[in-house]
């Protein structure tokens, strides 16, 4: 004689609702997702203001739970500012949209740390900031004693030449070493017997003095009119002419 046992097959949903029955009323459940979610939004509101404050001051983090490759001197950030001819303000300035993925990194440092981090600042290019006037934001909090801890990254990457481009306006010597060479490098091109059938050394160095004096005065001119200085003056100044 054959006999068929009729088992019924299993229904992974309904066995999850049982189980999640057992911990909590079904009635409760969605005060108690409602509360989570009330929770979460008051602590990413509290993020975007505090990330739209200029406070000094350090944050209160557990060293046993930090990542070293995350912590920088102001040293090392001042070195890639002047650089890449960056600056280093507060978060407040920065007139871009912070995205979503750094404010979760915020919230789940806080979480993990059991703190509210405050004192936000961010390595940004000049136009990217709010900036009085007198492509790859780095999102910073501070640590105290000058040390900072990077708290996200987005955007793209630099231009792979920036540093080289930027690099006449790092300090004034660099910039008076462009117009050096810049000049000579025109004198070289004045045809010989422009200003005399033959010319002399003494001819091309007056030449290239002459031209070095055109130079200069129009980058003081451009330099004064647009409010332009160098890397090493406005790395950390929220000032457009500093």
């Amino acid at each position: 004689m054959n006999m068929k046992l009729n088992i019924s097959r299993t229904n992974l949903q309904e066995q999850l609702k049982k189980t999640r029955n057992k911990r909590i009323d079904e009635d409760h459940i969605m005060d108690e997702v409602r509360e989570i979610l009330k929770q979460d939004d008051i602590r990413e509101d509290n993020i975007q203001k505090n990330l739209k404050e200029t406070l000094e001051q350090a944050n209160d983090l557990n060293f046993d739970l930090l990542d070293s490759n995350r912590i920088y001197h102001k040293d090392d950030i001042y070195n890639l500012c002047i650089n890449y001819r960056l600056r280093f303000l507060d978060a407040a300035l920065f007139k871009s949209e912070i995205p979503y993925e750094a404010i979760t990194r915020i919230k789940h440092l806080e979480i993990e740390h059991n703190t509210t981090l405050k004192g936000f600042k961010i390595i940004a290019p000049s136009k990217l900031f709010k900036l009085k006037n007198a492509d790859d934001p780095l999102l910073f909090a501070p640590m105290g004693n000058d040390y900072f801890y990077l708290v996200h990254k987005w955007g793209n990457d630099l231009h792979p030449l920036r540093r080289l481009i930027m690099w006449p306006f790092k300090t004034l010597e660099n910039f008076l070493a462009l117009l050096l060479i810049t000049s000579f490098l025109t004198a070289l091109l004045v045809p010989d017997g422009l200003f005399s059938p033959q010319q002399s050394t003494t001819q091309f160095f007056m030449i290239f003095f002459f031209i070095f004096k055109w130079f200069a005065g129009i980058s003081i001119f451009y330099g004064f009119k647009m409010g332009k200085n160098f890397s090493t003056e406005i790395w950390d100044s929220k000032y457009f002419n500093a």
